[in-house]
């Protein structure tokens, strides 16, 4: 069978969740799979070459001003002119117009929520795209042959939503992986290395923060400020890939704009450097409104990094007993739970035990496994 699959953003050198979800399914897909044709849609605004063709993979690049031209217009229609038998959308969108059978990879429906569209939380192109979702998802539910999800949580919001009935078997959980780079860094200079790029202190505490209102970044830096007033030792917080002038809008607004000074901003992290980040750090954050999967929790386990994560949507699913859970709404939480973890050195210790059993139920190679499968369901059931 000949296979397409959409990664509209993969060359782009700044990857984010679902970015690596569809790199990992496909550097996977090409270690198991000689024998189908596979054909990649990518649109070239940029020159990270993450992938590289082989005998059975080929890469199509296609350009456009924007994704939903790019997405409606120019994928199917390249995917129809090299034959592919399947199109398998990797980013929760999907054209509405294709003969091709459909697959599509449904993250999450965040966006068909409860957060607003008119709301100041959020960027004007996350509106934009939220908009565009709410517009698509709906109707690519109703004609895809199959929607792969990445949690029995998520699996459950769609099935509800859509209102699916327990006898459809086109909705599908396959969890997330987690790669195998890792894991406890035991080279000195390479975390010597990241750690004078990064220009990181001594001791921190690591978080993802960004724009998107589920990340709940206001509430962290709440909680940070509570623990900074209440510690006799000022603990740094390191924030990655986080506009200054963004920052210093949500210290204003939650009345301390002297944490500033203990924040520092680390731009853009590459992927290969952030094992050596976790392992550096003292506890990750993760205090997440709301997440589909969570892959950043699995990677600071896999580091030997204490989590600390939220009692809310996937996350307790996926950190299983291996992370302190706290309720993200209430700030003060998430501060005990810092005190909690630097105060109780066996607590600390049997989170690091059990993060690293806990990262050994997720693969990639699984992950793609499964995915193959769905591949080949379809096209039986096509060919009938």
């Amino acid at each position: 069978m000949k296979i397409g699959i959409e990664g509209q953003r993969l060359f782009r050198k700044k990857k984010h969740g679902m970015d690596v979800v569809a790199l990992e399914l496909i550097n996977n897909l090409q270690e198991i799979d000689k024998k189908n044709e596979y054909v990649l849609f990518i649109k070239p605004d940029s020159d990270d070459q993450c992938i590289k063709e082989t005998e059975n993979f080929k890469i199509v690049k296609l350009k456009s001003r924007s994704f939903p031209i790019w997405e409606q217009c120019s994928l199917p229609r390249a995917a129809r002119k090299e034959g592919c038998e399947i199109l398998h959308c990797t980013s929760n969108t999907a054209p509405l117009k294709t003969k091709i059978p459909l697959i599509v990879t449904l993250h999450d429906i965040i966006y068909l929520e409860h957060i607003s569209l008119l709301t100041k939380a959020g960027t004007w192109y996350q509106k934009f795209g939220n908009m565009y979702r709410r517009y698509v998802v709906p109707r690519i539910v109703k004609s895809s042959k199959r929607i792969i999800t990445v949690s029995n949580f998520e699996k459950k919001r769609i099935k509800n939503f859509f209102k699916l009935p327990e006898t459809d078997h086109r909705l599908v959980a396959i969890y997330n992986g987690v790669g195998e780079h890792f894991k406890p860094v035991t080279d000195k200079e390479e975390l010597k290395r990241v750690k004078e790029k990064y220009n990181l202190p001594d001791e921190f505490f690591f978080f993802f923060g960004n724009t998107d209102p589920k990340k709940n970044t206001k509430g962290a830096l709440e909680a940070f400020s509570k623990f900074i007033a209440k510690s006799d030792k000022k603990i740094p917080l390191v924030m990655l890939d986080y506009d200054k002038n963004e920052l210093n809008s949500i210290l204003s607004d939650i009345g301390d704009k002297d944490l500033i000074n203990h924040i520092q901003l680390t731009g853009y992290i590459v992927n290969t450097d952030l094992p050596a980040i976790y392992q550096l750090c003292t506890i990750f954050l993760y205090p997440s409104l709301r997440e589909s999967f969570g892959i950043p929790m699995l990677e600071a386990m896999g580091c030997g990094t204490p989590v600390i994560t939220s009692n809310t949507s996937s996350m307790p699913e996926v950190s299983g007993n291996a992370a302190l859970i706290i309720d993200p709404h209430k700030p003060e939480e998430i501060t005990e739970g810092i005190f909690k973890l630097l105060n109780d050195k066996k607590l600390y210790n049997e989170l690091r035990e059990k993060g690293f059993e806990q990262v050994k139920k997720f693969s990639w190679r699984t992950m793609a496994e499964n995915v193959l499968k769905l591949y080949e369901e379809v096209y039986k059931e096509n060919k009938k």
